[in-house]
Order: structure tokens, then sequence, then C-alpha cells
């Protein structure tokens, strides 16, 4: 494990943001691995990665600038799947049947 965390920044490009279902499948990713994440917007303080609740909280709207922090045993895995994931939210928008392919496939 690397002592630094790893941070990357993502933008949510579907028309809806960060609201119900995308928090839900960012949060089953999330619990697929060890590591902790937490999901920063602007100068707010970071909320927990694995609480749809608090991601939700972020108000975060289409075109809004996210940080992403992970950090653990499994940090450059997780943060590469929550990056891919965050980039494919848009397919929700337009699909109702599309479904992630990181929590299909399985995981860690």
């Amino acid at each position: 494990m690397n002592g630094e965390p790893l941070r990357s920044k993502v933008v949510l490009q579907n028309v809806l943001g960060m609201h119900m279902r995308p928090a839900r499948w960012f949060v089953e990713l999330v619990s697929k691995f060890k590591s902790s994440v937490s999901v920063c917007k602007g100068d707010r303080e970071p909320v927990d990665g694995r609480s749809i609740l608090s991601l939700i909280s972020l108000g975060a709207e289409q075109g809004t600038e996210l940080i992403l922090e992970v950090s653990g045993p499994d940090q450059q895995e997780a943060m590469n799947a929550l990056v891919e994931l965050v980039a494919n939210f848009i397919k929700e928008d337009e699909d109702e049947e599309w479904s992630p392919p990181s929590l299909t496939s399985g995981g860690s």
C-alpha cells in the first residue's frame, strides 16, 4: 500500500447529476474495495463515498467537478473503477436498463 492517497478530478456529465441511482451505484462499487473513499465538491468538506445520502447532499449537478480521494490497500484498482463508473453515468440517462459493468462483472 502506498502511504499517499490517490486523488482524481471527475466531472459529472449526465443530465441529472449525482441523484439516487448513480449514488447507489457509486456506493455499491466502493463497497467492493477495502480502501476508504471520500468525495469533495469545491471547498466543501469531503463526504464518505460509502454513504448514498452524503453523496446526494453534495448537490452535484451536470458539469460539477468532484475530487475523489482513495486510500488503502487496493486504492489504484478502486480509483480506476470509480473514475470509469462516473464517466459512464451519462448512459443511465439514455437507457433505463443500463447498469454499470463494474457492478455486474465482479470486482475484488
